[in-house]
């Protein structure tokens, strides 16, 4: 990977021949094509230029607190690179991002301001998400049935079907679940399709241990909300994250504990679930806990102006843990498990690291 990242990038073209003219009649608008409205007004802005602009700032303005901002929500958006449209629709290649990140390291010193700034540890978290990145498109070039089975063929008969139409399925895309700290992430997606990783994977578990619903039906509508939808990336982390590769840590998160974590204050929350904007701090993770005496206080009833909680979140993640530790077990489906591990597991070790301290692989399924 480092020796063809680090090879000369190709020339664009001085001329382009077209083989016939082409002509800047006005494109039709998406109601002359009957085309829906587009309920996404706040993606990102295509192009090279844009592409090549934002590259520039988050190596030399956004980027310093990189490593320490990605996991919020909230400082995500502007602490993250937001290159991914871009890498996933060729605006730009990711030999152009590698060598300018690797110009921009060079230019680091290991010492002094910058340093202490946060700026070297920050470029190196993105150096190595790079890698991740084609370590994920190649999963996929490899077993291209990703995307429509189950890594593990033991999960086959796990998760049924779903009506696409079904209560859990609709409130979880709508950010109608009761959950704030979900409800906001999910609306947050509707609104830009975009939300950072950690809250990809939150997002995709609770629809897979939580409510149990299908992944291949949850996984399909987040494709088809995501600006940077990448399928190597995408596909992989939905097995991952609904426990079906077989080989990876079961990471079924409570959303409660992540909200608290990642948005303590409920910022974030309110910026997304107005509904829930007169909420003190106390209850903004938990609003059903309100008395009723303080919802009518705040013009805030939960079952009316704000949905009461789908589940009980505590005791469906335990079941859903449970059922996916249930198709796991067995001498025949720990084989499989090795298979699977054998062909797509990243066994080396990051130099220093001690043994005993888990697989690459294992490490980084909690990181995305």
């Amino acid at each position: 990977w480092d020796k063809t990242m680090a090879l000369p990038l190709v020339d664009f073209p001085k001329h382009v021949i077209c083989a016939s003219p082409l002509y800047s009649e006005q494109l039709p608008k998406a109601e002359d094509l009957g085309l829906d409205q587009d309920l996404c007004p706040g993606r990102q802005i295509g192009g090279r230029s844009n592409a090549k602009k934002i590259l520039n700032e988050f190596l030399h303005d956004r980027g310093q607190f990189y490593h320490k901002q990605m996991s919020s929500p909230g400082l995500a958006s502007t602490g993250c690179s937001r290159l991914s449209p871009y890498l996933s629709t060729g605006v730009i290649s990711m030999k152009e991002v590698a060598q300018a990140t690797t110009a921009r390291l060079a230019q680091i010193p290991l010492s002094g301001k910058e340093q202490r700034q946060g700026w070297r540890p920050a470029m190196r978290a993105f150096w190595a998400r790079l890698h991740w990145h084609c370590h994920f498109v190649q999963k996929l070039e490899d077993s291209p049935h990703f995307e429509t089975k189950n890594v593990h063929s033991n999960f086959d008969d796990v998760r049924a079907e779903n009506d696409p139409y079904s209560g859990y399925l609709v409130a979880w895309s709508k950010g109608q679940t009761g959950f704030p700290f979900l409800d906001a992430c999910q609306r947050s997606l509707n609104y830009t399709g975009w939300i950072n990783f950690r809250m990809r994977a939150m997002i995709m578990a609770f629809a897979s241990y939580h409510l149990w619903l299908n992944w291949r039906q949850t996984g399909l509508h987040l494709a088809r909300k995501f600006t940077d939808y990448e399928p190597g990336i995408h596909w992989s982390q939905v097995g991952m994250q609904s426990g079906t590769t077989g080989i990876n840590t079961v990471r079924a998160y409570s959303v409660i504990k992540q909200g608290r974590d990642h948005d303590p204050k409920g910022t974030f929350i309110r910026n997304w679930v107005t509904e829930l904007g007169s909420v003190p701090d106390k209850y903004i993770h938990e609003p059903w806990k309100m008395t009723q005496e303080l919802q009518n206080e705040l013009d805030c009833i939960i079952g009316k102006h704000y949905p009461s909680p789908i589940v009980n979140e505590a005791s469906a993640r335990k079941e859903g843990v449970k059922r996916t530790y249930a198709a796991r077990s067995g001498e025949e489906t720990r084989e499989a498990s090795r298979k699977v591990y054998q062909k797509h597991g990243s066994r080396r070790r990051p130099a220093g690291r001690r043994k005993g301290r888990g697989t690459r692989d294992s490490r980084q399924a909690k990181l995305f």
